[in-house]
């Protein structure tokens, strides 16, 4: 909890300024998650929360319905309120919760705690005063306006990861192309474009119409009839129109009927026979064809990583409708690719390891490989945070502390130095514990990096830096690597911009110890951005 999944919330209510947090159906130690007063206020009481809690769709009604935890639907909803939830999705407070006051079960005073912090977030967006309120004028005509377009295209421009691109066979040019075939369910699909709870598209243009302007000679064929492919009965059909084309793409991967809330997938491949169209396709393709993947999970690629024949594998997502207009751009360099992948893709092997297993440290004692980016020790398909560009970017330290001493922080009491120099009573301690810190402390241990980012290619782009700290192993199941700061920035070609990253040690250069204490490794930590690396020696 303290090291994994408590840090993003905290970070969207303290950096971002989250006006509502959500409750799920998932049980705590045993605790639903919705009645965990401990983990809802905790977002109050330690972080400053300024807004409502809501629970997800009924999750106040599993409480009693499917969880049993309580013995009625009144101590249900009575249990939640307590815990801190304000309003629930569906309609099980509004059945229950005069029965819980009838019953002795809440307070009024405890109803009124709830009210006030709905009606506090709808007085601050104004919806009270719809003539001063701008949020409150918003209606559905404001939904495809030119600017949010432009801003969904600019979403999905940045979010397009380019994972390989052999002999730099991306961005074809416009005069070099006089036929293209498509090929693949998802490339004239709309439905595949969007993700799970996408609301209906503005103008309904597939992967396959915009591509048409830019090559009007450009062919279709689906190779199968959906998603699963579980016959080849359309390749033959695909291969056909792959040999006539200069230049192949095929679009494979996963889309809603392999992948959504409530639906687990059972294998990192790709499904059915998407595999055998991708290789008949290349097979029969005069040049080296490219893959376009879709979906919002890992996929075990690794055949197309290591065949030649497939010279470029693009990964798209669900980049919702005006996906097709970004993905033109990126593959004929109207656009170039920063995207960088949000998660790790693992091999098929990684299916192997228990679902049920949510320990997030690897445990070489059992052959467990961990999770994340962060602690995963496995083999990799494509790491967290690839993405390629169509040009080069070099990085330079213009600034960085190479020692950070530790000698001034406050500490709470006289008796905490004593117990920060020894460890087990037999050797010098080597980490500092966030708890043996005054409350100020952190603030003083800030320091800056800055960097230089030069294009050296041809072509203007912008690019994700991404910083990252390796720690001393001074501690079981330190991270193999930590994501402290990230940045994207427009770099022109043979220009240099310069970037900042703020580091706070208490935040970005400590971990977990086993018990759930956050404390920060001393001795070297070691700064990586791409291959650029840099010690910094913590010493207390």
């Amino acid at each position: 909890m303290e090291d994994t999944y408590q840090p993003p919330f905290q970070s969207c209510i303290e950096d971002g300024k989250a006006s509502c947090l959500m409750c799920s159906y998932n049980a705590v130690n045993g605790v639903p998650a919705c009645a965990r007063q401990d983990l809802l206020q905790k977002a109050r009481v330690d972080w400053g929360f300024k807004g409502y809690i809501t629970s997800d769709c009924d999750a106040v009604a599993t409480i009693f319905d499917y969880q049993g935890y309580t013995n009625s639907a009144e101590e249900a909803v009575a249990d939640a309120i307590k815990a801190g939830v304000d309003i629930n999705c569906g309609t099980y407070m509004v059945r229950h919760t005069q029965s819980a006051i009838d019953k002795g079960k809440l307070s009024e005073e405890q109803i009124d705690r709830a009210l006030l912090n709905l009606f506090a977030v709808q007085l601050r967006l104004g919806l009270c005063n719809p003539k001063q309120g701008r949020y409150a004028k918003l209606g559905s005509n404001d939904i495809c306006s030119s600017s949010h377009r432009e801003l969904a295209l600019e979403a999905a421009r940045q979010g397009i990861v380019l994972l390989k691109n052999d002999h730099n066979l991306l961005p074809l040019k416009k005069s070099h192309v006089s036929s293209l075939a498509i090929i693949g369910p998802m490339a004239n699909n709309i439905s595949s474009m969007g993700g799970t709870y996408t609301g209906k598209p503005c103008q309904r243009k597939t992967l396959f119409t915009e591509l048409l302007e830019y090559v009007k000679k450009t062919s279709y064929a689906s190779g199968c009839s959906d998603v699963a492919c579980d016959s080849p009965a359309g390749f033959k059909e695909a291969v056909a129109i792959a040999k006539g084309a200069d230049f192949v793409i095929v679009v494979a991967g996963l889309d809603l009927t392999q992948e959504t809330e409530d639906k687990d997938r059972v294998s990192l491949s790709l499904p059915g026979k998407q595999r055998d169209l991708v290789t008949s396709i290349a097979a029969a393709s005069k040049k080296p064809v490219i893959l376009v993947l879709t979906g919002g999970g890992p996929v075990d690629v690794t055949f197309a990583k290591t065949d030649p024949r497939i010279g470029s594998i693009v990964w798209i997502g669900y980049p919702g409708e005006t996906g097709g207009q970004a993905l033109a751009e990126i593959l004929f360099g109207d656009f170039n690719p920063g995207g960088r992948l949000p998660m790790t893709w693992y091999p098929q092997s990684f299916s192997e390891v228990a679902m049920s297993d949510m320990h997030m440290r690897a445990d070489s004692s059992r052959g467990y490989p961990g999770r994340t980016y962060r602690f995963y020790t496995g083999p990799k398909v494509y790491k967290f945070g690839t993405g390629l560009s169509y040009t080069k970017f070099d990085y330079k330290i213009l600034s960085a502390p190479t020692r950070l001493g530790l000698s001034e922080v406050i500490l709470q009491d006289s008796s905490s130095h004593k117990k920060l120099l020894l460890q087990n009573g037999e050797r010098e301690r080597r980490y500092l514990q966030l708890d043996d810190l005054a409350v100020n402390s952190c603030e003083s241990l800030r320091f800056n990096v800055r960097f230089s980012v030069r294009n050296t290619g041809e072509m203007d782009g912008s690019h994700v830096l991404m910083l990252y700290s390796r720690m001393p192993k001074v501690l079981s199941g330190v991270p193999e690597r930590q994501l402290i700061g990230f940045e994207r920035v427009h770099v022109r070609s043979s220009e240099m911009v310069e970037a900042e990253f703020v580091i706070d040690p208490c935040k970005h250069l400590s971990v977990a110890n086993d018990v759930g204490k956050r404390v920060i490794p001393l001795g070297a930590h070691v700064l990586v951005l791409g291959d650029l690396q840099h010690s910094l020696s913590l010493e207390f």
